[in-house]
């Protein structure tokens, strides 16, 4: 059977989407609303320097009011451009008292925007209560809360801003993080990180697991991150660390030899695949691609070094469950479980357990019943799982990523289509950016950077991928979109997998329809051949592009949706209601 697959730093072809080295499985509407004492949500966290409005000091409501230029109050006390700072002041106060004599409120007196528009004031009233009963004069053109702005949160990584200067083939890229800043006409996949940052960083109460390689804890932007995790690959030859499964979950690497993939009588023969231009097989380097996911999830951020991740505070429990040709399926579904707190036998009971489990691997081919049977267990314990739709140009969505429940993520070029490499399928839940050169020859210039070791086979100093040693595939959208369910989860802990999942798909935002080459299709279905770049489709890539900062957004208020089942039912037949996509305040419920 095909196995799990995972991505790593990728030379180009002329496609750009070198196929992912294969990792080896044997055998392997009704509703009823009853609301009891449903309090408003709690505040949001980390509020200095958002963009996020924030409320009067005090009980002082303060309100942007523009009068209809057939005021009669603007014209009794006109406010000329040339009048004096105290002629400005009493026009201003004349108005303010007359308006809070007709509604019935001590009114307060700002300063002009221009003729017709001013700053007003009150006490014992919110400012969004003011605006409202303000809005309902017929002189008054709007009036809206005046709210504080404060400068966007944006971490002091250089890395984040640009990349290092390319020396040789060795820098870049010159647009540094690309894939977390807010999105422009020229880069429409940036999934916005920087605006979710201004409502929350990250909580360390919120674990994200990563099942994958191990982890490199040296690397400097690991520091403090990571929590003691378990290497759960039970073969020694794969482990590639001298035994089986313990607590060590460093990365020692997973580099295969070419004499390796070539020994019929080693477990590792034809494990990779082959060259497709010359059809042999030939051995790879060690991947780090633990220490890559991981960097990308929750990256040690805004401390002047390195790289940010999507996720500053939360923090990260590796799970080695991929070694040399990857990993087994027994090891990751133990993996998921023993990440989650579930008990696993033989195993101690994890202390720490996460709410989100990142797996940046797959394999083609159906979700079987191990994958069922795991999901059912996470989904009971809140914990939602992220996967990678695979690396395969466009054919269907490899396992575990087609299993119900889990979070399958497609992979964007930089202007918002569907990237070669990329994998597609009605099973995709979401997109975000996979990385793209856009040239076929220099440097790479829309890699995803990320930290990793320079060693080729075991570790020898950290460093980040960059505009030559590039990283690109799936693997590294999925991260993207484990990082912002952990804002989310920090921000609204209460979450449940399918509020997140309804949160991410209503806040994603369009496919573009234009933008690429004349030449580019829209995607299809998935069937037997292979398509590269396309336009996105919902039924192809999800229900759009991930937005960080209008997910986490959206999850910072109470909702209340409750789904029926059956949806549409017939006289006498039993209606079952459930409020489990609803979002609420810490400590609250819907009853």
């Amino acid at each position: 059977m095909a196995a799990p697959t995972l991505g790593h730093s990728c030379s180009r072809s002329t496609t750009m989407t070198t196929p992912l080295p294969p990792v080896f499985r044997r055998g392997l509407a009704v509703a009823l609303l009853l609301f009891a004492g449903l309090a408003a949500a709690q505040g949001e966290r980390n509020p200095a320097r958002g963009t996020k409005p924030m409320a009067e000091p005090g009980d002082t409501a303060r309100v942007i009011v523009k009068f209809k230029a057939s005021s009669v109050l603007t014209r009794k006390h006109a406010l000329l451009a040339t009048a004096s700072a105290a002629e400005a002041s009493e026009k201003l106060a004349a108005r303010a008292s007359e308006l809070g004599g007709r509604i019935g409120l001590s009114l307060g007196a700002g300063r002009a925007l221009d003729e017709r528009t001013q700053v007003l004031t009150a006490s014992g009233v919110s400012g969004a209560a003011l605006a409202r009963r303000l809005a309902q004069e017929a002189d008054v053109e709007y009036a809206v809360v005046d709210h504080r702005r404060r400068a966007l949160k944006v971490p002091n990584d250089p890395l984040y801003a640009q990349g290092p200067a390319i020396v040789g083939s060795t820098g870049g890229p010159a647009v540094g993080q690309w894939y977390l800043k807010a999105p422009t006409s020229a880069v429409l996949a940036s999934i916005n990180a920087a605006g979710a940052w201004d409502l929350n960083t990250g909580s360390d109460s919120i674990v994200v697991a990563v099942l994958d390689t191990g982890v490199r804890s040296e690397h400097p932007d690991l520091a403090g991150k990571l929590l003691a995790g378990y290497d759960m690959i039970s073969n020694a030859a794969t482990a590639n660390d001298g035994g089986g499964r313990d607590s060590d979950a460093s990365d020692p690497g997973d580099w295969v030899t070419t004499t390796e993939v070539n020994d019929p009588s080693g477990p590792f023969y034809h494990c990779l695949d082959p060259d497709p231009t010359t059809k042999l097989y030939v051995g790879e380097d060690s991947s780090w691609h633990g220490t890559l996911t991981s960097s990308l999830i929750g990256a040690a951020s805004n401390n002047g070094v390195g790289m940010a991740g999507v996720s500053w505070g939360s923090k990260l429990l590796p799970v080695r469950v991929l070694g040399k040709c990857g990993g087994y399926d027994s090891d990751i579904i133990a993996g998921m479980k023993w990440a989650a707190g579930i008990a696993v036998p033989g195993l101690a009971t994890n202390t720490t357990p996460a709410r989100v489990l990142n797996l940046s691997l797959g394999s083609e081919g159906a979700c079987e019943f191990g994958y069922i049977d795991a999901m059912a267990q996470l989904t009971a314990a809140k914990v939602v799982v992220v996967a990678s739709a695979g690396n395969s140009e466009g054919l269907a969505v490899g396992t575990p990523a087609n299993c119900a429940g889990v979070i399958a993520v497609a992979g964007l070029r930089h202007i918002g289509t569907k990237v070669g490499f990329s994998s597609l399928g009605p099973e995709v839940t979401i997109s975000a950016p996979g990385g793209n050169c856009v040239n076929l020859s220099g440097a790479c210039l829309y890699p995803i950077l990320a930290a990793t070791n320079s060693g080729t086979q075991g570790p020898t100093a950290s460093i980040y991928s960059d505009s030559f040693n590039i990283s690109v595939g799936t693997s590294f959208s999925a991260p993207l979109v484990s990082g912002t369910v952990a804002l989310m989860l920090s921000q609204q802990p209460s979450l449940t997998p399918a509020a997140v999942i309804a949160a991410l798909k209503s806040t994603a935002r369009a496919f573009p329809t234009t933008g690429s080459d004349a030449t580019v299709p829209q995607c299809r279905a998935p069937d037997a051949t292979k398509q590269d770049e396309c336009y996105c489709t919902t039924t192809t890539c999800g229900a759009g592009m991930l937005d960080a900062a209008a997910a986490v957004a959206a999850v910072s208020t109470v909702t209340a949706h409750i789904d029926a089942t059956p949806a549409a039912p017939t006289a006498g037949q039993t209606v079952t209601l459930s409020a489990a996509a609803s979002t609420l305040a810490s400590g609250r419920s819907i009853a």
